[in-house]
């Protein structure tokens, strides 16, 4: 655990305080490994949900105030997944987590949270929705007139 100064966002990025995050297996299995390849002082866990605290120059798609949810991958937009977009995952390899009281991220790395649920269930959606996607498109393709039974 560590203290450091609040810092303000950059150009493009928004601040944001944490109200909750949530611990998926791939959180456990990303701190493991970077004990294995020696990886420290990286900030843990992908998902989480809060409040816009700060708005840097330029960021343009949320006020202060807003209720807001991390992606897990922040560069993928749409489209296609690339392998280039891996290292953007919030909590892995290539960029700090959510465990801290407060974050700050590209604009592009949030959604705005549902008003029907609390910051603690929509902190659990953004590993879940990836988990969703690759089961649906990666392991098992779906085609057009598939059905699937939730």
């Amino acid at each position: 655990m560590a203290e450091t100064e609040l810092q303000e966002p950059g150009p493009g990025q928004v601040r944001v305080r944490v109200a909750a995050a949530s611990l998926n297996y791939r959180d456990v299995f990303m701190v493991s490994r970077f004990g294995d390849v020696g990886i420290d002082n990286r900030i843990p866990l992908s998902d989480a949900s809060g409040a816009v605290d700060a708005v840097g120059d330029g960021a343009t798609r949320f006020q202060l105030g807003d209720r807001v949810a991390t992606i897990f991958f922040p560069d993928w937009i749409s489209g296609r997944f690339r392998s280039s977009y891996a290292p953007s995952a919030l909590g892995g390899e290539g960029a700090d987590g959510v465990l801290s009281e407060y974050v700050i991220v590209p604009e592009r790395a949030l959604v705005a949270s549902p008003t029907c649920l609390s910051d603690l269930e929509t902190a659990t959606l953004p590993c879940a929705a990836v988990t969703a996607w690759h089961a649906l498109f990666v392991r098992a393709p779906l085609e057009p007139d598939d059905r699937v039974l939730i």
